[in-house]
């Protein structure tokens, strides 16, 4: 059996894990069914649980291959094409519904999301208190989201 193992494995511990499955396999077989046939069929019956052994070990090694050195790994910083793609479209969709809008919804909008001015200074823009702001900006995000889901639905 070693002699086989030592044609068939590269690495001593390969080898020897081999040996030691085997010597289990054999064991417990035997102990399940308390006898072979005849005990002549010994010597084979360890050289096929070998071989079988032999098998997994070549079947487990091409699992776990490892990458060759040049290989390139996918960038997971960079988005991927679907997800690109997605956002293209959403990017259309909002863009339409903003421009669905009433002017004065449209600089709000896009004054406080996409320029992320501080509220302070649209107040003094607008010439309204903090207060009517607030409800200025509740308005225009319900007019946006009413042709936002209309675009996107039609």
């Amino acid at each position: 059996m070693t002699l086989k193992l030592r044609s068939r494995l590269r690495s001593p511990a390969a080898i020897e894990d081999a040996k030691q499955e085997t010597f289990v396999r054999v064991l417990t077989s035997l102990k399940r069914k308390r006898s072979l046939a005849t005990p002549e069929t010994l010597g084979a019956f360890v050289n096929s649980v070998c071989n079988n052994v032999v098998f997994e070990v070549y079947r487990s090694g091409a699992r776990s291959t490892p990458l060759p050195d040049e290989y390139d790994e996918a960038d997971f910083r960079k988005p991927g094409v679907e997800s690109t793609m997605i956002a293209s479209e959403e990017r259309t969709l909002v863009a339409a519904a903003l421009e669905a809008l009433p002017e004065k919804d449209q600089e709000l909008l896009r004054w406080l999301f996409f320029e992320e001015r501080d509220k302070d200074e649209v107040c003094r823009e607008l010439n309204v208190d903090r207060n009517y702001l607030r409800v200025l900006l509740h308005r225009a995000k319900a007019r946006f989201r009413e042709r936002f889901t209309a675009e996107r639905t039609g």
